[in-house]
């Protein structure tokens, strides 16, 4: 039987036994309050499609992108790292650059990270993670086009606690996780954490031209820790303040990709190898920081949040860009590439609220400033850090110097330089009202203004020492700066019905979008800062309708949804033509014109007996890109009409199991395991086969013993059944892809305290 069918038999099976046995030898569920609608709630009551992943099934994973493990409808892309773009029901652009934050907005205890290279690093100590899926224009409103995210820390508390825990795997892999929880005062606790991760290789390089050395690090080495201390201070019986503040570093090695040509040859590449030579293996270091303060004032019905934040961080990184030693045999096709790249960010976020018995009203206002700054360098061979010359030409070079090159030599490297500010304001409100003791009317608005500031150059350096602007096709230097000013209103609408105690009707109708801005790659022209050269904002209305049903040891959800999509923000090549009668093709972030997802879920937590807990998840996906015809460029319409949207598997789904027992009185014994199927997806929104990704399983185990001593000894394995599979991928001179880690196991071992 196919895997597809196994999964939708399995989950028949499972549906239809919590039907026959959720009475026999039942264990409660855990009652799950969350703040996803910025009020401590319970799930069952929360008119909307909203998932929650624990701490402990995050505390296993290394970065945040492995919570989509745990998701049915949610995939990430992840490119050039650390870069993590996530994908809900199919919504969101599957981008390399970090000059636009992703279409599902991500968030550290509430704070909004408007990069996608900030998530990542902060995966440790974590209590849960609430994801939201659909457009969220209301409470997260911002660039939440496709959902929302937010990873939430644990929390100081009154007593001494922590814990320290050391383990080793597969690839020589060392990791330490600890935190040390403990009062000060009676008003004052604090809580500091902290991970240390390093890691082998997991790709193999290997040699396919004997001319070239492969080194083994270009494999992806890991060598990363992070601090985080969060101090919670109890003011006054009524008020409650939290300060937090992080720290990280990643000091490895990117993976370089796999370019298709070594997949397709004579002696293809088998699962998990890639092959490059040693001039594009680059040392990693990237920074990540940041503090906040929250505070909590409560004052009768009334409750009132201040929150703001300083984030930033600063990169230096690079890898094999053609993912080849040299390709099809030319070593001036070889191209190599770095970012050096600067982020500041400051946020304050003030809400109001009211609630009683009939009613619960919110209101906010919220501010963000940022500021970026990079440096993107494309380079042949081995680099000199003096002239940024390599030891051969770029191929892409010499194309932009236009019909008049600044000098007679040869230009052979690129260099690009891009500034952007970004402000935001936003006035919001949030309101759930009892029409009456069964029927509720959710309804919320955003108003959302953002200025966006960017300029910048794009230079060819020649052989000789010269450094010219491009002008590539004669269009123009490319030098220039632009500002985009613009209105978003967002919102939802939504009726909450409890048919009884136990199960709730909703509908639903919400809106949201994700900006649009400059692109932060090479600058060819001096189109680049034009309007014709920006992307614009994409938008998402979307409807939904669901049932919500809570039981003692039951809890499950069914969904229906259908998406409308509007301009899809998608990396393509694009050919321009310009007032002017010129001309010029640009792979970059550009808009289709529009595309539909439709489909439905269904989510599932059972503890049949103590000690027992089951879940899943299966999302049915159906999406579709709709291009009209261009008049000036009739085969937009031809490439992308009809295609699906880029990972948007048709068929995802998750099961879990988890049993814990005692096997004797003084020790506590558990296994677990965690699978996740995903059908085929393309990796791009040109639907080509060759950049398609076969649809494969991801399975992840644990075995863990604890003992009244407060040790306990836990064995893991990641992708047990060893699959192959593409986390993003890239056009250039064939297509390239970023590869998933092969099996991994490991033994750790911790105290609690």
């Amino acid at each position: 039987m196919p895997v597809k069918s196994q999964f939708i038999a399995l989950f028949v099976f499972l549906f239809s036994s919590t039907i026959m046995l959720n009475n026999v030898l039942a264990q409660d569920v855990e009652e799950v309050v969350v703040t996803a609608t910025k009020l401590n709630k319970k799930i069952e009551d929360i008119g909307a499609s909203v998932s929650i992943v624990s701490g402990q099934l995050l505390s296993a994973y290394d970065g945040a992108e492995e919570l989509s493990q745990q998701l049915s409808g949610v995939q990430a892309a992840v490119a050039n790292g650390t870069q993590v773009a996530f994908q809900i029901r199919g919504i969101g652009a599957v981008d390399h650059q970090a000059l636009t934050p992703t279409a599902t907005a991500v968030y550290r205890d509430g704070v909004y990270m408007a990069s996608n290279v900030q998530t990542s690093p902060l995966l440790f100590d974590i209590e849960r993670a609430e994801v939201l899926k659909g457009p969220q224009g209301s409470l997260y409103g911002r660039n939440a086009s496709a959902g929302a995210i937010n990873f939430v820390s644990i929390r100081p508390s009154s007593d001494t606690t922590g814990y320290i825990e050391g383990g080793f795997g597969r690839f020589n892999r060392i990791s330490i996780n600890g935190a040390f929880n403990t009062p000060v005062s009676e008003k004052l606790s604090v809580r500091l954490s902290g991970r240390l991760l390093k890691e082998d290789p997991t790709l193999e390089n290997i040699v396919t031209n004997d001319s070239v050395s492969a080194p083994e690090n270009a494999g992806g080495v890991r060598d990363e820790f992070g601090l985080r201390a969060i101090a919670a201070y109890k003011a006054s019986p009524a008020t409650d303040i939290l300060f937090s503040v992080h720290y990280a570093e990643d000091n490895g090695i990117n993976a370089a990709p796999l370019n298709s040509s070594l997949t397709e040859g004579a002696t293809p590449l088998e699962s998990h190898e890639i092959s490059i030579g040693a001039d594009g293996v680059q040392d990693t270091d990237n920074e990540f920081y940041g503090t906040s303060i929250e505070l909590n004032h409560q004052f009768g019905n009334y409750s009132l949040v201040v929150l703001g934040a300083v984030e930033g961080y600063n990169q230096q990184y690079g890898f094999d860009f053609d993912g080849t030693p040299a390709p099809f045999g030319v070593a001036s096709l070889n191209a190599n590439l770095s970012y050096d790249r600067d982020f500041s960010q400051y946020s304050i976020e003030n809400r109001l609220s009211y609630s009683d018995d009939t009613i619960e009203v919110m209101a906010g206002v919220y501010f963000d400033d940022e500021s970026f700054d990079q440096e993107y360098l494309i380079w042949c061979g081995e680099l000199d850090p003096n002239s940024l010359l390599g030891t051969c030409r770029y191929v892409g070079a010499p194309g932009r110097t236009g019909s008049a090159p600044a000098s007679t030599g040869t230009a052979t490297s690129l260099l690009s330089l891009i500034e952007q500010a970004r402000s935001t304001a936003a006035l919001f409100t949030y309101n759930t009202i009892a029409i009456s003791p069964r029927l509720d009317v959710v309804i919320g608005a955003r108003l959302t203004h953002e200025n966006i500031k960017g300029n910048g150059e794009g230079l060819h350096i020649f052989d000789d020492g010269t450094v010219a602007l491009n002008n590539r096709d004669d269009l123009g230097a490319a030098i220039g700066a632009n500002e985009i000013s613009e209105n978003h209103f967002t919102g939802n609408f939504g009726l909450n019905y409890q048919l009884n105690d136990d199960a709730m009707l909703y509908a639903s109708y919400s809106t949201g979008f994700k900006s649009g801005g400059f692109n932060g790659e090479v600058i060819n022209n001096a189109t680049h800062f034009t309007d014709e050269g920006l992307f614009e904002a994409e938008t998402v209305a979307a409807v939904e309708a669901g049932l919500k049903v809570t039981k003692e040891n039951l809890r499950y959800t069914l969904a229906v949804f259908y998406q409308n999509y509007d301009k899809p923000q998608a990396r393509i090549f694009v050919p321009f033509t310009t007032e002017g009668g010129g001309s010029f093709t640009s792979n970059s972030l550009s808009n289709l014109d529009k595309a539909t997802s439709k489909g439905a879920e269904f989510e599932v937590n059972w503890s049949p007996i103590s000690g027992l807990n089951l879940g899943g998840g299966f999302t049915y996906l159906d999406t579709e890109i709709n291009q009209n015809i261009n008049p000036n460029v009739p085969q937009n319409a031809e490439t992308f009409d009809g295609n699906p949207l880029p990972f948007a598997s048709k068929y995802s789904a998750t099961l879990s199991a988890k049993y814990q027992w005692a096997p004797r009185h003084n020790i506590q014994a558990s296994i677990a395991a965690n699978a996740k199927y995903q059908s085929a997806f393309y990796l791009d929104a040109e639907g080509l086969e060759a950049r398609k990704q076969d649809g494969y399983s991801i399975i992840d185990a644990t075995a863990k013993l604890d003992f009244d001593t407060g040790m306990s000894v836990k064995l893991w394995g990641r992708n047990l059944g060893n699959s192959a599979y593409a986390v993003s991928g890239f056009g250039f001179i064939g297509y390239n892809t970023f590869l998933g880690a092969p099996r991994t196991y490991g033994i750790s071992v911790a105290y609690t305290y």
